[in-house]
This record gives C-alpha cells, sequence and structure tokens, in this order.
C-alpha cells in the first residue's frame, strides 16, 4: 500500500503539494508519466477521445525535444501538461543545484506550471525551491503499471483497490508499462464511469480547486 497510496505521514513532508482534489460530484484526475514517445503516447491520446476524457501528461523534456509533434498533439486534443526534468533524473539522487539546473532545461521544451518529481523522490530543499515556482503533483493512487510482477488485471484491480474521490491516479505512457497500461486504462476508464466518477485535469496554478 505505500507504494500504491502514500501514506499520511509521507505526505506531511510536503505540505502543499498536490496528492488527491475531492470535489462535490465524485471525480478522478488521470495522469501519465515518461512520455511522449510515439510507441505508446498516440494510442493513449486514441484511446482517451474515444472516451472523451481529458487527462494529464508529466513529460519527460527529452522527449518533447525528440517528439515536437506528439506533445503538440496532446495540447490540441485538450489535455494538460507538466514538467517531468528534463532528463527523468531523481531528486534523492542528484545534487539540489543540478536538479533545479534539469527541471528548468525541460521549461524550454514544456510551458507549465505543473511539476512531478521522477518516482516521487525529491529532496526536502528541492521541493521547498520548486513549490514557490511550481504546482507540484504527487498522486493518491499509483498503478504500478510499469512493474513486470503484474499483469493488466492485476493493475486494473489496483485502480478498483485504491480510488476515492480526487484520486490523482498515475498511469505510464512507456514501454516499460505499455503492456499492462493498454488492458488496464480501458477496464479503468470504464469501471471508473460505472461507479460515477468523471474525470478532470489538474488545475494549474491560476484555476482554483
Amino acid at each position: 500500500m505505500f507504494i500504491e497510496r502514500p501514506p499520511r505521514l509521507y505526505r506531511l513532508f510536503f505540505p502543499g503539494a498536490i496528492w488527491k482534489i475531492p470535489q462535490e460530484q465524485k471525480c478522478v484526475y488521470l495522469t501519465f508519466d515518461d512520455g511522449p514517445i510515439p510507441e505508446v503516447t498516440p494510442w493513449v491520446l486514441d484511446l482517451l477521445d474515444q472516451y472523451q476524457v481529458k487527462a494529464t501528461f508529466f513529460c519527460v523534456g527529452d522527449n518533447v525535444r525528440k517528439y515536437p509533434e506528439i506533445y503538440e498533439e496532446i495540447l490540441r486534443r485538450g489535455h494538460k501538461t507538466g514538467n517531468h526534468t528534463f532528463n527523468h533524473i531523481q531528486g534523492l539522487k542528484t545534487l539540489t543545484h543540478n536538479y533545479i539546473a534539469n527541471i528548468q532545461k525541460a521549461t524550454q521544451y514544456i510551458d507549465s506550471k505543473l511539476f512531478r518529481p521522477p518516482h516521487g523522490h525529491i529532496r526536502i530543499p528541492q521541493f521547498w525551491f520548486l513549490r514557490h515556482r511550481f504546482r507540484i503533483v504527487m498522486w493518491d493512487l499509483v498503478t504500478r503499471d510499469y512493474s513486470k510482477k503484474l499483469n493488466g488485471d492485476d493493475v486494473f484491480c489496483i485502480v478498483k483497490k485504491y480510488v476515492r474521490n480526487g484520486s490523482v491516479i498515475v498511469f505510464h505512457d512507456s514501454l516499460k508499462s505499455e503492456k499492462n497500461m493498454k488492458q488496464a486504462l480501458p477496464q479503468a476508464i470504464e469501471w471508473l464511469r460505472s461507479e460515477g466518477y468523471v474525470f478532470n485535469t489538474i488545475p494549474s496554478e491560476t484555476e482554483s480547486f
């Protein structure tokens, strides 16, 4: 459970970060990490169009540099984007000034005030520096679609077990997650709809919750 839903104590280390955004009407926030890539992201976009769902994509800057047309397509279809560093580096393994520089490099390609640290790992000084420049988005439910120990049905069951009103849900538009995500994502959307959930995008800093 620590992975799928970070405990309250862990969340207290990052005041002001977004973990979930409950509303009067049951809602969830679909997010995708690590793209865009041509092998997976267009498939996700087509599926979201099919279900008329909008999502928030946390993009790796170097992927945007390599595939700018896919990034523009994300925006063209009405989705939001966020900064996920330039090289998908972990804050705990990176000196703060290097980490900040990597994020700033990504801003050359990603025009967004939303930021999610890769793996959710970030040093406290990094967090306090960034929280004044970005709306930092963590998660309430990570699907673990990247796990080789799980299959698509397992990933779908994680969604059903841990989702709640306002959950920020993490899938991945990556090669590592492709098989599990492609099976679980349509199942999850259909099940969430049947349970009365609507789908929202993460508000930018100029929007209210």
